[in-house]
């Protein structure tokens, strides 16, 4: 990894130099513009409007325009801001950890002691260890002022910048505002269903389904030349799209507690079909092979999880 920035952690009369690196990375399969007639890259152009020559990029400046006039504001003048300028990440508070919202997180980065001697740092995350608490840090990076949250990952400091208070929406849904009763059989219900599909949080074994289909389909179209046939690529979200209408909650748990069970090839089902064994059999094979003991607590949650992404 290569480290983006240098700073040092302030709190009191404590300072920790420190390396920040990011710490995640994008593995999705980049894609790029071309004509559809003969493959040929879409190239953008940075054109001034006033004299129409193409400019190139150190020329380029930035502007705040209100209506009216424009004030241009060049890389020397944003440079010269004090908070730009500055290379620490002050300590503000040490708060308890339940109290940051999870939805408040944006970027993640690691951070390394950047020192002949890292007992400082070493002190630090003993203490937030110690304390359960999470620091919360003001910095700026990248010509912005940030909000983040200091905490304790392994052995490792980790800093999770924030959003700011007015970032998050408020959610204010009509549907939300009349009392909806729940009864304690459909409660009970959705509790054996979570109990069917309990398990410990693993990420390794999620994975990305849509850049995997994509590399695939771009995988065929190269060993095959311009045309490839999705039907049976793509067969499997057509198959699952089809299902019956499902006709209340307390049918829809049933039947998802029945299927996790495998009770569909048990012998209290009777000869005549119901509805639940029409529905499944206008599942993907690899939902019905999927055995009644191990597979509800793991294989519906991955599948959940990349039909959400």
């Amino acid at each position: 990894m290569r480290s983006i920035w240098k700073g040092a952690i302030t709190f009191g009369l404590v300072n920790v130099p420190v390396k920040v690196y990011s710490a995640t990375e994008d593995h999705d399969i980049a894609l790029h513009q071309v004509h559809d007639a003969d493959g040929g890259r879409i190239r953008y152009q940075r054109r001034c409007e006033i004299d129409g020559k193409i400019i190139e990029y150190q020329n380029i400046a930035r502007a705040y325009d209100d209506g009216e006039r424009t004030v241009i504001l060049t890389k020397d003048d944003l440079a010269s801001l004090p908070e730009e300028k500055s290379r620490e990440i002050e300590v503000v508070e040490f708060v308890p950890s339940e109290q940051i919202d999870p939805i408040m997180f944006d970027k993640s980065y690691f951070l390394e002691p950047d020192s002949k001697s890292p007992k400082a740092y070493a002190l630090l995350r003993k203490t937030l260890e110690t304390t359960d608490r999470t620091a919360v840090v003001h910095f700026a990076l990248r010509q912005k002022t940030r909000l983040a949250a200091l905490r304790v990952r392994g052995d490792v400091l980790v800093l999770q910048t924030l959003l700011w208070g007015d970032e998050v929406r408020e959610a204010a849904f009509p549907a939300l505002d009349e009392p909806t009763r729940v009864s304690s059989q459909e409660l009970d219900m959705a509790m054996s269903l979570v109990d069917q599909f309990a398990g410990d949080f693993e990420p390794e074994k999620f994975t990305d389904d849509y850049q995997e289909q994509l590399r695939t389909l771009i995988d065929a179209k190269l060993a095959q030349g311009d045309s490839v046939d999705t039907d049976e690529t793509f067969g499997r979200e057509a198959a699952e799209s089809d299902g019956g209408e499902v006709l209340d909650l307390m049918e829809a748990l049933r039947r998802s507690v029945d299927k996790s069970r495998g009770s569909g090839s048990s012998g209290s089902s009777s000869s005549k079909k119901t509805d639940a064994d029409e529905d499944s059999e206008d599942e993907p094979a690899a939902a019905k092979k999927a055995p009644a003991k191990k597979a509800p607590a793991k294989k519906p949650a991955a599948k959940k999880a990349s039909k959400a992404s």
